[in-house]
């Protein structure tokens, strides 16, 4: 009874999306104060009622979340609506009400989004990268690709992510894809250089195509990690999405030696000026045996990171988030299927895009079966891995989790060019624990106690 009461809810709040589109679309920046209205009508009382509440206090408002919604009508109409079907109806309302259902009865973790490598192949070389661990002759092929999103769909999954290697290698198996499945929402992390005219036309044409763009921080920090030229090549590439209406985010990485930059408020005026939409931060992480722990930010380094993050969600018309300090927010580790999961070029499927430990490929075995393997089964049973949401990750902040997970699973490295015991990547993660610890439990206590006030 439940799941068709979720059904039902699902149904008419998806109505009232598109009825709500189809109004603003005349009139947005008269429309926006008066659509909570038409939703209303159209959504019993007492259903989404929190949710339905803050929409109308940021358009009451008109803050910096209000001024992002008018960011976001400035966007070419077809890209637009297809986001709100596919990422809101399909993806998180329709999609989510299914993976529910098979959660409960299948007892295991579903994934809302499935991260994919088409290839290991890249145009850069950047210090640090986890990726490059994979070397440059995998692929996924179009088939594959193909059979991941067809099985993901039947599971409830209608968000699909790109990462690599540098994912526009295979610029146009990624729009066939797109194409072929019209109904999903697909986005990409890309190192920018690759986005030309050309792409942004076939971006405009199946409109379900999305990039976060990687952003060291302003060209010296950034080209000092990617290469020479490639700060000119990115804001390019932002300039041309820009003026095709095209929506485009961040994707930032920081280190102990970037992190002043990407969270000062030049950086975040950059990139809104240029068009960015989003921005998702992640913490650097000491992945591989070439991994650069000095890069690792200290506890106070990521303690300002998490404050000034916050400070700008209050100020900024860009949507942030903090991969790492925001646990809070979706109850710990995501990975494991529990939100997303990771698919190498060689079809590993891997818990999180950062851990490099499979027992299971997805040549081998369903997506359904990958989900309910000894490792996919550990993180379900396992998760959250730490009461203090500052603390989530089952690698950085509590490496005994993972150690124990990966032996009694039998997981093996995934890493081909240069396999990395799991003994040695949890080592290299406990000192960063043991000091991180005390600066979390003292802001995790802040929280708590802001809570409850």
């Amino acid at each position: 009874m439940s799941s068709l009461v979720e059904k039902a809810k699902n149904a008419a709040i998806g109505v009232a999306l598109t009825k709500a589109l189809q109004y603003l679309d005349k009139d947005p920046e008269t429309n926006i104060p008066k659509v909570m209205n038409l939703v209303d009508k159209v959504v019993p009382d007492g259903w989404y009622v929190s949710q339905r509440n803050a929409f109308r206090n940021v358009i009451e408002e008109k803050g910096n979340w209000y001024q992002l919604m008018l960011r976001v009508w400035e966007l070419d109409p077809g890209v637009r609506n297809a986001f709100f079907k596919n990422f809101i109806v399909n993806a998180s309302l329709s999609g989510s009400a299914v993976q529910e259902e098979i959660m409960e009865k299948e007892g295991c973790n579903v994934p809302w989004a499935i991260l994919l490598d088409p290839t290991s192949a890249c145009n850069l070389h950047c210090t640090g990268c986890w990726a490059a661990e994979y070397g440059n002759r995998l692929n996924l092929s179009f088939e594959e690709l193909d059979s991941i999103v067809t099985q993901g769909k039947a599971l409830g999954t209608y968000m699909y992510i790109f990462t690599g290697g540098e994912p526009l290698v295979r610029k146009k198996d990624i729009i066939a894809l797109c194409e072929k499945h019209s109904d999903c929402e697909f986005l990409s992390f890309t190192n920018g250089t690759l986005i030309d005219e050309e792409f942004c036309k076939e971006m405009l044409r199946v409109k379900n195509f999305v990039p976060a763009i990687s952003l060291e921080g302003f060209e010296t920090a950034n080209d000092g990690r990617r290469g020479n030229g490639v700060y000119d090549k990115v804001r390019n590439a932002m300039r041309l999405l820009k003026e095709h209406k095209l929506p485009f985010g961040i994707s930032a990485c920081y280190t102990s030696q970037n992190y002043k930059d990407l969270t000062s408020e030049e950086f975040f005026d950059m990139i809104i000026d240029a068009g960015a939409l989003f921005i998702w931060f992640f913490h650097y992480m000491p992945v591989g045996n070439g991994a650069a722990t000095d890069l690792l930010p200290k506890p106070d380094q990521r303690a300002e990171v998490y404050q000034r993050i916050r400070e700008f969600r209050g100020t900024k018309a860009i949507f942030s988030m903090d991969f790492q300090n925001d646990a809070e927010y979706v109850g710990g580790c995501i990975a494991g299927g529990r939100r997303y999961l990771h698919i190498n070029a060689r079809g590993d499927v891997e818990p999180c895009v950062f851990i490099h430990y499979s027992n299971t490929n997805i040549r081998e075995s369903s997506l359904l079966d990958a989900l309910k393997s000894p490792l996919f089964m550990a993180y379900h049973d396992g998760q959250p891995f730490n009461d203090n949401m500052l603390r989530p990750c089952p690698m950085l902040e509590n490496p005994e989790k993972l150690r124990a997970m990966v032996k009694d699973s039998n997981a093996k490295s995934t890493d081909y060019e240069s396999p990395e015991d799991v003994d040695t990547l949890c080592d290299r993660c406990v000192p960063y624990a043991q000091n991180w610890k005390p600066e979390a439990e003292q802001i995790w206590e802040k929280t708590l106690e802001a809570k409850k006030d």
